[in-house]
């Protein structure tokens, strides 16, 4: 069978989890495999493959962890079980912390680093001298893999938040969790592979915030910014734990980031 026919075929295998995105994710999985061309003919050794991977999204595995890699910001990273998935809506708070690196502003300290998907990010397109910082050490494994994917070398700290971090930022970026209870458990099928360490923000969704607000003007330097994003609904919550705070929205519209500067 050549590749534009499984194609076809596997995409209608996917519809029932993939929806309106079989296609897409049906071209995917055959890259994954190998293939690039439609007219490649299908061997059996890979068609097996092919299998177990369409047999992996069916069971409602997401297709990044199906894949092992997803693209950020136009950069690849390796993903697994043991890190959020990278998400466009994280892309804003990248795009709002390039101009910050600037005049030799590029201490970054990338906080729950998760993949390394930020502060790489910063690294390969701002020139960022970047620390990550993550509670999970399956988590910097990952950001260690991904740095070296990407060309950049970062410092690795293992830390619940601020513990272990010494020394000050120009930058503080961090996507920490924000998940309520409610949230949570009402989650979809498959927000319940990603890791709930990462997604589970105590009962209202901010407890991380609050312990972020509390500790992190010891570690930003005098006109560094603390850049946090949020859920869509936590604008006000959030902003109510700094003095001042500016808030940018998605392309959605929807508040995303908050972004707080330090001018003492």
């Amino acid at each position: 069978m050549i590749v534009r026919r499984a194609e076809q075929k596997i995409a209608e295998i996917l519809k029932p989890v993939a929806g309106e995105n079989a296609r897409t994710e049906a071209v995917f999985l055959l890259r994954a495999s190998g293939y690039r061309s439609p007219y490649q003919e299908l061997t059996e050794t890979d068609a097996a493959l092919l299998n177990r991977l369409i047999e992996r999204r069916l069971s409602g595995e997401p297709l990044q962890y199906v894949l092992g890699e997803w693209e950020f910001y136009g950069l690849p990273f390796y993903v697994d079980p043991t890190v959020l998935i990278p998400r466009p809506d994280t892309e804003r708070l990248v795009e709002t912390a390039l101009p910050l690196l600037a005049e030799g502003r590029r201490d970054v300290l990338d906080l729950c680093c998760g993949s390394g998907c930020i502060g790489i990010a910063l690294a390969v397109l701002g020139g960022a001298r970047v620390t990550a910082a993550d509670v999970s050490g399956d988590a910097l494994a990952m950001t260690e893999r991904n740095a070296r994917r990407n060309g950049v070398s970062v410092q690795i700290v293992q830390s619940d938040l601020f513990e272990n971090i010494e020394g000050m930022f120009d930058l503080i970026a961090s996507n920490p969790p924000y998940l309520t209870k409610a949230e949570l458990d009402a989650a979809d099928e498959s927000l319940r592979y990603e890791p709930a360490l990462a997604l589970y923000g105590g009962e209202d969704g901010l407890d991380f915030y609050r312990r972020i607000a509390r500790d992190y003007r010891h570690y930003l330097k005098p006109g560094g910014t603390l850049l946090l994003e949020i859920g869509y609904t936590q604008k006000e919550a959030v902003g109510a734990l700094f003095d001042r705070y500016e808030c940018i929205y998605d392309y959605g519209g929807h508040p995303r980031v908050i972004a707080v500067k330090k001018n003492d």
